[in-house]
């Protein structure tokens, strides 16, 4: 009996045992089904996964660096190509920036002083010749801003220059102009002489197409104001005008010139 006892207990305990491990068997094959059967929870994760690396992020990344690198050469350009539009793509000589620099001051020069012979002498044609030269002036300062080239009369008032050699000639013609109307007449003509030669001087190395022209209208003008302050000193004194800088034989053909015989009055042409 005790023995019979023994083997239904250990018999027993045995199916228990197989019984507990079915059932933790079991447990597990659920818990593997599950995760596997549930594709919805497999499905979101993968998305959400899938969203914080796709490509079209990267490819926005590389977009917006892209954009950033167009923002940079367009300013580029913009600076480069237009503080200036054309004027940046335009390389100047020494020759031609000294050049106009000067011819700014000097054709300011020629203005200052027949303001003030007008201011002696009443005489019209200082009047009017100085009107032209403000034109003139205003041109060359057109072309230094143009290229961004300092200007030395931006401020300065008349009679006053940067140019010492100018200042000291502005000092000169003053002087002499003040003596008589036909010492003033005579400092007149011997401006435009000046500026004549000056600027066929600069004329003869500006390969500038933009320079030349306005150079070329300046010479004109020259011109004409010489033939109009030569022919009122003819009136006045009866002389004919002797050339005080250029050749005779320069001076005779200004004088003899067909072409803008306008200005022989009293200035009134540019």
């Amino acid at each position: 009996m005790k023995n019979n006892s023994k083997i239904r207990i250990f018999t027993l305990l045995l199916t228990i045992g197989i019984l507990l491990q079915a059932c933790s068997s079991l447990n597990q094959q659920e818990t593997v089904e599950l995760e596997i059967m549930d594709p919805e929870i497999v499905k979101e994760e993968d998305t959400v996964d899938d969203r914080s690396t796709e490509k079209p992020t990267e490819n926005a990344s590389q977009d917006q660096a892209t954009l950033a690198g167009n923002t940079i050469d367009e300013t580029d350009f913009s600076e480069s190509g237009e503080l200036g539009g054309a004027k940046l793509e335009i390389s100047l000589t020494n020759d031609e920036i000294t050049s106009l620099v000067y011819m700014r001051e000097e054709e300011k020069l020629a203005k200052d002083v027949y303001l003030g012979l007008f201011e002696l002498w009443g005489t019209p044609i200082f009047q009017n010749i100085a009107n032209s030269e403000q034109t003139h002036t205003d041109a060359v300062k057109g072309l230094l801003d143009t290229f961004g080239i300092p200007d030395p009369a931006d401020t300065s008032p008349p009679g006053v220059f940067t140019n010492q050699d100018l200042q000291n000639l502005y000092d000169e013609l003053m002087a002499a102009g003040s003596k008589s109307l036909e010492d003033a007449l005579m400092v007149g003509a011997a401006i435009e002489e000046i500026d004549i030669l000056d600027l066929k001087s600069s004329l003869e190395f500006t390969q500038n197409e933009e320079i030349q022209r306005v150079y070329g209208n300046l010479l004109r003008g020259s011109e004409n104001h010489l033939r109009a302050f030569t022919s009122n000193l003819e009136r006045q004194t009866g002389e004919d005008y002797q050339p005080q800088y250029m050749s005779q034989a320069d001076y005779n053909t200004i004088i003899e010139s067909n072409s803008n015989r306008g200005g022989q009055g009293n200035g009134n042409r540019p």
